[in-house]
C-alpha cells in the first residue's frame, strides 16, 4: 500500500516544465513602456530604480519593475536574459520575494565595465555578492531552485551545463512571488529581454524522504 501511495504522490508530483504565461503575471512598479512579443518580455527599465535594504549604503529603496507570478511550494524556475545594459550597476534577472524585507534577486549586473552574475539576498537588510564572467556573452540563462528552506542560483551560457554561484535561505512552506527584475540605480534606463521563461514544479521533499523511509 505504502508502495502504491508513493507511486501515486511521485505521479501527481511529477516535475513537469511549463513556459508562464507572461499575459497572466502582474506588476509590482509597471514601467512607462513594454511589451510581450513571441512570450517574451521586453521593457524599458525605469531610470534611477533598486531594490536594496540599509546595509552599506544606509539607504531602502524598493522600486524598480518585476513582473510576477505567485507560487507555493518547491520549484525550479529559469530564464534567457539579454540587456542593452550601458551604466554602472544596470542589471537584469529573476527575483523571488515574499515582502520587501525578504528577497532574493539575481542575475547579470554590469559594474566597472565589466559583466558578473549578481545576487542579492535580502532578510531585513541586504547582502550583495557578485562572480565576473571570463567573456561577454550576447545573453545568459538564469536558473534558481526553491528546495526546503533554501535556494540555489545557476546561471548557463547554452542552457545546458549550469554553474552554481550561491546557495542562501528563504524561509519554506510560504508563497513567494516569482518572475522578471530589472533596475538602473545609476542611469537612465536600458532595454531588458527576457525570453523562454519557465517554472518547474518540484515534489516536496521532506514528503518524498518520509515516503521512502516508510516503505515496507
Amino acid at each position: 500500500m505504502k508502495k502504491l501511495l508513493l507511486g501515486a504522490i511521485a505521479l501527481c508530483s511529477a516535475t513537469m516544465a511549463f513556459s508562464q504565461s507572461l499575459e497572466k503575471m502582474q506588476w509590482f512598479n509597471e514601467p512607462a513602456k513594454w511589451e510581450i512579443k513571441n512570450n517574451s518580455l521586453i521593457m524599458q527599465v525605469t531610470p534611477k530604480t533598486d531594490y536594496w535594504r540599509i546595509s552599506h549604503y544606509g539607504f531602502t529603496v524598493d522600486d524598480a519593475p518585476f513582473y510576477y507570478a505567485n507560487y507555493g511550494g518547491e520549484f525550479e524556475v529559469k530564464v534567457k536574459i539579454t540587456g542593452a545594459y550601458k551604466t554602472r550597476f544596470d542589471q537584469m534577472g529573476l527575483m523571488i520575494r515574499t515582502d520587501e524585507k525578504n528577497y532574493i534577486k539575481t542575475g547579470v549586473e554590469f559594474v566597472d565595465g565589466k559583466f558578473n552574475i549578481s545576487t542579492v539576498v535580502t532578510h531585513d537588510k541586504s547582502d550583495w555578492s557578485v562572480t565576473t564572467l571570463d567573456k561577454a556573452p550576447p545573453f545568459i540563462w538564469i536558473k534558481v531552485v526553491r528546495r526546503l528552506d533554501a535556494v540555489e542560483v545557476f546561471y548557463s551560457y547554452d542552457d545546458k551545463t549550469y554553474i552554481l554561484t550561491r546557495n542562501a535561505p528563504l524561509e519554506d512552506n510560504k508563497p513567494v512571488m516569482v518572475g522578471l527584475m530589472a533596475a538602473s540605480p545609476d542611469g537612465n534606463g536600458f532595454e531588458a529581454k527576457f525570453e523562454n521563461f519557465t517554472v518547474k514544479h518540484l515534489p516536496d521533499q521532506r514528503r518524498t524522504d518520509w515516503l521512502k523511509s516508510h516503505q515496507e
